[in-house]
C-alpha cells in the first residue's frame, strides 16, 4: 500500500510561524499586532525580542482528489486521523529581522477493512527560517509593507520507505532537504490588516531503493485578512493555494504526479497577559471537485499557546 502523507505544513508552517508583521506607530500598534497574531501565531510583535510556543493540530481525512481533480469521500471502513504538536521559537535579529525554528512531532492513525487500525508517529521535518522587513506596514498609504522570507526544511522525519509500522503510520517526513523563498506584502487600515504571501519551495533529489526521485517545485499563495479589537483580541481568515509540479524519476517527468490543494481557515487570538496569548483555528480543504489534485482532503483544528519576551 503506497501512502503519500499530506504535509501541507512543509511550506505553510514557514509562513505561519515566521511571517512577522511590523507596525510603525504606537497609535496603530495594537490593531496591527493583534491582527497579525491571529494570522501568524509565531510572529514577533515590534515590541517583542523573542517568543516560544506550542501548537497542537488535529485533523481527519474526509476524502481525496484524483489526478483529474475529482473528489471522492473516503470509502466505508477507511479512515485517517492526523495529529501534530509543533514546538517553535523566534528571535529578533537586527532591527527588522528575525529567525525562527519549528520542531514538529507527528502522529497518525489509519484504518482499512483489510489491515485494521494502526497508530504511530515521531519527530517530523525540522524547519529553520528567517524574515526581514524592508518596508513596514502602515508607514505609507500607497506602499505596503514588504518582507523577504527564506528558510530550509531538514529531513529529520521518517520517510514512507523507512516506515516500519503497518500502514506506514510512523512516516513523518518527505526524506529530502527543502529550500523556501518568498515575499510577503501587508498593509493595515485602522483595525483591519491585509496580508498576501507568495512562497516557492524546491526539494532536493533522493535515492529510494535504487531509484532517483525529485519532488516537483511547489508554489504557495496565502491571502489573509484580520480585524483587531481594543483589548488586543483579533479574528482572522485566510486562504491558501498550493501547486506542485510533476515529480521526476530517474531524470524523467512522472506524468500525472502533480499535486494541488486549496485550504481555508478561520482563527482568533486572545491575550491572557502582556506576555501570554492563546490562539485557536479551524481549517479545511473544501471537499469539492477541482479544489485539489492527487491529495487527501482534510478538516481539523489547532490550538496555540505563546509566551513572549520584550
Amino acid at each position: 500500500m503506497q501512502v503519500r502523507r499530506f504535509r501541507f505544513s512543509e511550506a505553510l508552517a514557514f509562513a505561519l510561524v515566521t511571517a512577522a508583521l511590523a507596525c510603525p506607530t504606537t497609535a496603530r500598534a495594537q490593531a496591527c499586532c493583534a491582527g497579525a497574531g491571529a494570522l501568524t501565531p509565531g510572529r514577533l510583535a515590534p515590541h517583542e525580542d523573542a517568543l516560544v510556543g506550542i501548537q497542537s493540530r488535529a485533523s481527519s481525512v474526509v476524502g481525496s482528489f484524483d489526478d483529474g481533480g475529482r473528489y471522492a469521500a473516503s470509502p466505508r471502513g477507511v479512515g485517517e486521523l492526523d495529529f501534530e504538536q509543533d514546538l517553535f521559537g523566534a528571535l529578533r535579529v537586527l532591527r527588522h529581522g528575525q529567525v525562527a525554528l519549528l520542531v514538529p512531532f507527528v502522529e497518525t492513525r489509519r484504518r482499512t477493512p483489510s489491515d485494521g487500525a494502526a497508530f504511530g508517529g515521531g519527530i517530523g521535518d525540522v524547519n529553520l527560517s528567517a524574515r526581514y522587513d524592508f518596508f513596514l506596514a502602515g508607514v505609507s498609504r500607497t506602499l505596503p509593507g514588504i518582507a523577504l522570507l527564506g528558510g530550509v526544511t531538514l529531513p529529520t522525519g521518517t520517510p514512507v520507505e523507512s516506515a516500519r509500522r503497518s500502514l506506514a503510520v510512523d512516516a513523518t517526513g518527505v526524506g529530502a532537504f527543502q529550500g523556501n523563498f518568498g515575499v510577503a506584502l501587508e498593509q493595515s487600515f485602522g483595525a483591519w490588516l491585509l496580508n498576501l504571501t507568495a512562497l516557492v519551495a524546491k526539494r532536493a533529489g533522493r535515492n529510494v531503493q535504487g531509484v532517483d526521485e525529485t519532488l516537483g517545485t511547489q508554489l504557495v499563495t496565502i491571502a489573509g485578512v484580520a480585524h483587531s479589537f481594543p483589548n488586543d483580541a483579533a479574528l482572522a481568515a485566510f486562504a491558501s493555494y498550493s501547486i506542485e509540479g510533476d515529480a521526476t524519476i530517474n531524470g524523467a517527468d512522472a506524468a500525472g504526479s502533480a499535486r494541488r490543494i486549496f485550504l481555508a481557515s478561520v482563527s482568533g487570538v486572545w491575550p491572557i497577559t502582556d506576555h501570554w496569548r492563546i490562539q485557536g483555528s479551524i481549517f479545511t480543504n473544501p471537499p469539492f471537485s477541482s479544489f485539489g489534485r492527487n491529495m487527501p482532503a482534510t478538516s481539523g483544528l489547532t490550538y496555540t499557546l505563546v509566551r513572549s519576551w520584550m
